[in-house]
């Protein structure tokens, strides 16, 4: 259940400018490697902003599922759903898992005492610099599985996706991009489409489950924050996608990664 620490806002929350310029940054990066970007807000809501863990999780999930919205046309302006309309089996497949990882997910975050959701959280965001790190570090090529093992594999990886995108309050794209790609030998571009149209409606079961729950009230009490912090991470893709190319590889993403290290020691280290 919240309290009333989980649902006021510090005096930090209150300047918009913060909010707006917090937004953008995480955009800024987000767009930078074609993400959401989601996995830098986090640390952002816990660390900045003083949300405890659960409630930051939600505030996290609802902006990112106004993100993925916005996200959409533009993705099928890029790549039009005719190229992506073909791959509908495997969008099934993932998400024969993932909807049920998303309320896994969600009802175990719900039910995790404090200090264990911000451990986990730290671990998980350890994963997403990995994840960060050997898609866009790697040269990814398909595992070249028979069909037969590679609707298991599909149920069994989406079902860990769900959980974890369900946890942090994430689409998901980091882990869902790769394992298309690797599973099923979809290009890149196509699987950052896929990765979308399965990210939907697994946030929205996530979404659904913390609804249900009394910390679901801190949307409501920061509802002006949550949309202007939205508000910023949309501008600052924008910019982020801009500026893709800008700033090599080499130098962008282990300085991404470094980052989420770093936020993982924090947030492992909070009360």
């Amino acid at each position: 259940m919240a309290t009333d620490k989980d649902l006021v806002p510090t005096s930090s929350m209150h300047s918009a400018p913060l909010a707006f310029a917090a937004g953008g940054a995480v955009g800024v990066l987000g767009g930078m490697i074609g993400l959401g970007g989601a996995e830098f807000r986090l640390p952002l809501l816990i660390s900045l902003f003083g949300f405890a863990a659960l409630s930051a999780v939600i505030l996290n999930k609802a902006m990112s599922l106004v993100v993925v919205l916005v996200a959409l046309p533009a993705r099928f302006a890029a790549v039009p759903p005719s190229e992506v309309a073909g791959h509908w089996p495997i969008a099934l497949n993932l998400l024969a898992g993932s909807l049920l990882g998303a309320g896994a997910g969600a009802s175990w975050a719900v039910r995790m005492r404090s200090a264990t959701l911000y451990k986990v959280l730290a671990a998980l965001m350890v994963l997403m610099a990995a994840a960060v790190v050997t898609t866009h570090s790697t040269a990814l090529g398909s595992l070249d599985l028979p069909v037969w093992a590679q609707v298991p594999c599909g149920v069994v990886a989406g079902f860990g996706i769900g959980v974890v995108a369900a946890i942090m309050g994430v689409a998901g794209g980091e882990l869902l991009i790769p394992t298309i790609v690797l599973l099923f030998a979809v290009d890149i571009k196509a699987a950052g489409s896929l990765s979308l149209l399965v990210s939907l409606p697994t946030m929205l079961v996530a979404f659904a489950r913390y609804s249900r729950d009394g910390s679901f009230a801190v949307l409501g009490a920061n509802l002006h924050f949550t949309m202007t912090m939205i508000g910023g991470s949309v501008a600052g893709a924008v910019v982020g996608g801009l500026l893709l190319g800008v700033i090599p590889d080499q130098v962008l993403i282990p300085a991404l990664a470094v980052i989420l290290l770093v936020s993982a020691l924090k947030i492992a280290r909070h009360d």
